[in-house]
Parts: C-alpha cells; sequence; structure tokens
C-alpha cells in the first residue's frame, strides 16, 4: 500500500487535493482516560481547583478541532461546519470518555479533526485533574466512523 503523504523518494508531503470532488466530510472519534477513585470524584463533584472539567475539556476539544492544521504538519487548513465534543464521566473507568464529531463540506476528510478535539479534550482533563491524580492513563483514542470523499463510508467494526 502507497501512502498519500510520501513521494517516490520517501519525503514527507502535503497531499494534492485540488483533483477530488467536494463532498460532505463527517468523522466521529472516541477516547478515554482513567483516574484514581478520589480524582473522579473530584471531577463527579465539581471540586477541582481549575473549574469544571468536563466543560472546559469540551470547548479546548472544539478549539483544537479548528486549529488541526496548525498542529499536524500535512494537514489541510478545513472551514469546519460543524464540532461537537461530549466529555463525560464513566464511574466503570473510573474516569472521563470523550466523543467529538467533526463535519466539513471539502475535499478532504475531517477524521484528523475529531482525533484532535478528542486528544486535546484527554489532555486537557489530565492537566485539570494532575494535582490529584499524576497516574492519569490516557487511552483508546480511536475513530470510530467517517463518511463523504472518493474512498467512502467507513466504521469501525463494533468487536473493536
Amino acid at each position: 500500500m502507497k501512502l498519500s503523504h510520501v513521494d517516490e523518494a520517501g519525503r514527507a508531503r502535503m497531499v494534492d487535493v485540488g483533483d477530488k470532488p467536494v463532498t460532505v466530510r463527517t468523522a466521529v472519534a472516541e477516547g478515554a482516560i482513567r483516574m484514581s477513585r478520589e480524582a473522579f470524584r473530584l471531577v463527579a463533584d465539581q471540586q477541582v481547583a481549575k473549574g469544571d472539567v468536563l466543560a472546559v475539556s469540551e470547548v479546548a476539544g472544539t478549539l483544537a478541532a479548528k486549529r488541526t492544521a496548525e498542529l499536524i504538519p500535512l494537514c489541510h487548513p478545513l472551514g469546519l461546519d460543524h464540532v461537537e465534543v461530549d466529555a463525560t464521566l464513566d464511574e466503570g473507568l473510573p474516569g472521563v470518555r470523550v466523543r467529538a464529531a467533526a463535519k466539513a463540506v471539502g475535499r478532504t476528510g475531517v477524521e484528523m479533526e475529531a482525533l484532535t478535539a478528542v486528544s486535546v479534550a484527554l489532555l486537557t482533563v489530565y492537566d485539570m485533574v494532575k494535582a490529584a491524580d499524576r497516574a492519569m492513563e490516557i487511552e483508546k483514542v480511536r475513530l470510530l466512523e467517517k463518511t463523504g470523499g472518493t474512498r467512502g463510508d467507513w466504521r469501525r467494526d463494533s468487536a473493536d
């Protein structure tokens, strides 16, 4: 399989999307952060000194999605039509789960925007809660689905 971001000499390059059709592109990603029960309780009770962890992480994820091309060197700058970031408590972890969806009309997909939103939202949770638990672990940041484009739609198997 040939990688799209590598030229014939093996050098990194930005993909030319000029000839691709303009279509509606969507992507959904998810991830989680595990923390101690004590840290979880602080987040759930909104007792973290830095503020509302879930709300701040959602805003951070949204901002990150809009700035993905500034963070990932070979990403195209996109005018996003919609970004939604949801951070929810999961006592079973214990921790926080983040899900992000991105949408744009364009020539390239929004997978990186959704993944960046999840990643930065989770890093924000870590930053806000690290005083209570430095051993937190970010895990399973992954793409769940994408639509649009020349390769068509893709959805992760529920067994994954």
